[in-house]
């Protein structure tokens, strides 16, 4: 898997066709899944092919039916299959306190409260039950995953580079 295109935000991404006038299905990773539509300025990965979105509609919780501005068959949308759709940073608003782009965590430190690393986050997941940290632990073995609360990461320091994980006694790795 490929690190975050630098510069830019992953907004969304383009599934299958819809039909055969262009449609095409829009997995979106906004809060608001239909604010996808309100931003212009949407690139591929590379920043190299933009896209503008004439129109989205709902179908499912995060997943949309678009039209885009250019496409107008079936074949067209099939071109787009698996394309993702990314923003430069610049154009997003900043997050509200406690609020983060999933873009600025991946890559941290996750530290314990007493400054050991215990790895490098490399993923946010979301399962339905909110959001969770996955993380490469130092030592080679399978990802750790953590909720994302204040419980569990009672501090994010962007700056730093790191977030403080203080994981319940129970899922604490033994020695």
């Amino acid at each position: 898997m490929k690190g975050p295109a630098k510069g830019r935000v992953l907004l969304g991404r383009f599934g299958a066709p819809h039909g055969v006038r262009g449609e095409i299905r829009l997995q979106s990773f906004t809060s608001d899944p239909l604010a996808i539509a309100t931003y212009d300025g949407l690139t591929d990965k590379s920043g190299a092919r933009h896209f503008r979105l004439r129109s989205v509609r709902p179908q499912g919780k995060d997943m949309l039916v678009a039209k885009v501005e250019g496409v107008d068959d079936r074949a067209g949308a099939e071109a787009l299959n698996g394309v993702e759709l990314y923003l430069p940073r610049e154009l997003l608003p900043a997050p509200d306190e406690d609020e983060f782009y999933v873009a600025d965590l991946i890559g941290l430190r996750a530290e314990t409260r007493e400054g050991a690393e215990i790895g490098v986050i490399v993923a946010v997941r979301n399962f339905g039950a909110g959001d969770i940290l996955e993380i490469a632990p130092v030592a080679d073995g399978e990802t750790l995953m953590f909720p994302f609360t204040k419980a569990v990461v009672p501090a994010v320091d962007l700056s730093a580079g790191r977030v403080v994980l203080a994981p319940p006694a129970d899922v604490e790795q033994d020695s």
